[in-house]
This record gives structure tokens, sequence and C-alpha cells, in this order.
């Protein structure tokens, strides 16, 4: 959503109208959420309908989820998981790329981010079937022989992945949205626009100038869902953003807070005081995974993280009292 200051708000609020004279809009839903697309007209813009420019756009999130939605029964990635061998499952290319790229992730995080994780999302009642019961150590126990990314192998020439445990299950929610925001956005500067900005679900990425002809601006959120404000606004161009936060998915029993952010490592919900974090790249795919994987390692090894691998971030950081900090090496 777009406040009257012409800030675009991360996550809570998506994208909503400029001058309409400069700039073509264009919405829709896709991957279980909303995505919006500003494209500022210029004399040398495509002439194309805008009518046109979505069924074409939207056909372009069709095959990314016949591709990757766990949702779709007769999606590959739905296929793969019910594969109940451990040879050579054929893919797409766009989906193998998606999935090496995770692996790469996963290695350089040493398992912050998984894509196996998904068994013990489920037990604990954050996956399809919420049951908010704390399981036992046991139950956790079971289920790693099915979860950890280096039991999964891709191959690009021809595209195939395998798995080493047929039980085992690939959810690429944390890196699809970001993998889709670039698709489109390469299919925009293909087709000759220079200023746009590409948002789904909160990943967004921005070429060029807006319509005011500066750059585009985007209001990080507090994580506070009492009081819907921007924490911090960035400006960016020719980059991509993504966040990722404890505050909009978790339940509380007996007094305790669960996040539905959990460490493969252990199978927990992580317990420490970040409460989100911003990820600033070149690549909406790699924002979107390594928000993910700074949020399971947490405020002190994410910066560390961050740090060394010059990863430009914004923390939001919550104290006992409910009260919020900020770390950020992100450009003025």
């Amino acid at each position: 959503m777009k406040t009257k200051n012409g800030v675009y708000l991360l996550l809570f609020a998506l994208v909503a109208c400029d001058n309409t004279e400069k700039t073509l809009h264009i919405n829709g839903s896709t991957m279980g959420t909303k995505y919006h697309i500003s494209l500022v007209k210029q004399k040398q813009s495509p002439k194309i309908s805008r009518d046109r420019l979505k069924q074409q756009i939207d056909q372009i999130f069709q095959q990314i989820n016949q591709q990757m939605s766990t949702y779709l029964a007769d999606s590959e990635i739905s296929k793969f998981n019910r594969y109940n061998q451990t040879n050579w499952f054929p893919v797409s290319k766009d989906f193998a790329h998606v999935v090496n790229t995770a692996l790469k992730i996963s290695k350089q995080t040493h398992g912050a981010f998984d894509i196996s994780v998904a068994p013990f999302i489920d037990l604990w009642g954050f996956g399809a079937k919420t049951q908010y019961e704390i399981p036992s150590s046991q139950q956790i126990k079971q289920l790693f022989p099915q979860v950890g990314f280096q039991h999964i192998h891709v191959k690009n020439n021809p595209a195939a992945l395998k798995k080493d445990n047929i039980k085992l299950h690939i959810d690429l929610s944390a890196i699809a949205k970001g993998f889709a925001v670039d698709k489109i956005s390469v299919y925009l500067e293909n087709k000759g626009w220079e200023n746009y900005l590409v948002e789904i679900g909160g990943e967004v990425r921005a070429k060029g100038i807006n319509a005011a002809k500066k750059k585009w601006k985007i209001a990080i959120e507090q994580p506070d869902l009492k009081q819907k404000k921007a924490n911090h606004i960035i400006s960016i161009s020719n980059k991509a953003v993504a966040t990722s936060g404890d505050y909009r998915n978790y339940y509380i029993k007996d007094g305790i807070r669960y996040s539905h952010t959990i460490d493969p490592k252990t199978g927990f919900p992580v317990k420490h005081k970040l409460a989100s974090v911003t990820v600033l790249n070149d690549s909406t795919m790699l924002a979107d995974a390594y928000a993910t994987a700074l949020m399971v390692m947490g405020e002190v090894k994410g910066k560390a993280f961050a740090q060394k691998n010059k990863l430009q971030v914004n923390m939001i950081i919550r104290d006992k009292k409910n009260k919020f900090s900020r770390w950020s090496n992100l450009p003025n």
C-alpha cells in the first residue's frame, strides 16, 4: 500500500495507486498471496494494453505455481514429494534452479535455511493442519531422518532431483516468491520496461525510478500487529528487498510464545529477540532465502553472518518489554 508520502509499506501494506496518468498498475493473486506491479509510463514504453500484459504475467505465475506450489496436487513439487523412489525424478529447469540455489544457501548458512523442514512445521501446528499442541522431544527426534538438505540432490542436464529418503518432502515457500519476483522482473525488462516495481507478498524488486523521478521508497514495518506503522524507510533502485518476521504466525501456550520459524537443527521454534529482518540484494530470490536464514540464526549469529558475507540487512530486535531497537548496515 502506498502512503500519502509515496512510500510503499513492506509486508503488511501493499502497493496501491500512484498517479494513474504516469503509472500503470497491475494487481492480482498468486502463490497464496497478492501481487502488485507498478510500471512507469514513458514515451518508449511498450505499446500493450493493461489487460493483455496482466494476462501474460498471470501465465508466468501459473507456470511457477505448476512447478513449485505444494497446494496443487499435480505440481512438480507435489509429485516429487509423493515420489516413493530414490532415483532421479525429472523436473523443469526453473524448478531445478530454485532447489539448487536453496541447497547452496543451506550449505552457506550451515543448515539455517532448509527446504526440507516442513515435517517440523507441521508437527508444531504451523502447517496445513493447525493443532497447537506442544510435541514431545521423542516426536521431534523421530522426524530427523526425514529432514535435512544434505539428503536432496540436483542435476541440471537433464534437470532432475532425487532424495535419499522417500519420506523427505520439500517446501519452497521461503524462496519461490523471490524467484517469481525476479522472473516477472526479467520478463518486464525484456519487454522494454525501464522503471518498475514488482511486489509479491512483501518481496519487492524495483528498477529505475518512480513516476516522481525518484527512487522507490519502501517502509519496513514495525513488527507489532496492534499498530501498523513504519519502523524505517529505505529508498531503492535496481535492488530487491525481502523481509522475514516472527510476529504474524505464532501461538502462545501456557504463557510461552512459539514462533512459526523452526530451527532445522533442533526441530524447535527459535528463541531469540530478533523480531524481523530485512535483506537488500540484487536478487529477490536470494534476499528471500537469506531473510529466512537470518531469522533462524537470531540477532547475534545473524549479525555475524551478515557482516562476514557482506549482506545488507536491517534487523528489528524486541526486548522483554516488547520494545524495539534497530540494527542496520543498509546504505543511507
